[in-house]
């Protein structure tokens, strides 16, 4: 079982009462509602910084020299935007 505390939220009006009427829409409770918003968020927040970690260790010169090599095959159409 997840351990569970509890966090005195102060919202703007505008924002509880938009709150509110999403949670209801999605037919869950605010306090579910509060905390799957505040999980995605912290979601975004881990995969940026692991990108952005991963980008540090990038080796550009080795992608360069990967991307000039010669072989493969030129794109399809499907494959041009």
């Amino acid at each position: 079982m997840t351990e569970k505390s509890t966090y005195p939220l102060r919202l703007p009006r505008s924002v509880k009462t938009e709150v509110e009427w999403r949670a209801k829409r999605e037919g869950t409770s605010v306090n579910q509602f509060v905390a799957t918003a505040v999980a995605e968020k912290l979601a975004v927040m881990n995969t940026a910084e692991s990108f952005a970690e991963r980008r540090g260790r990038a080796d550009f010169t080795a992608f360069d020299r990967m991307m000039k090599r010669k072989g493969g095959q030129p794109p399809i159409a499907e494959d041009k935007g």
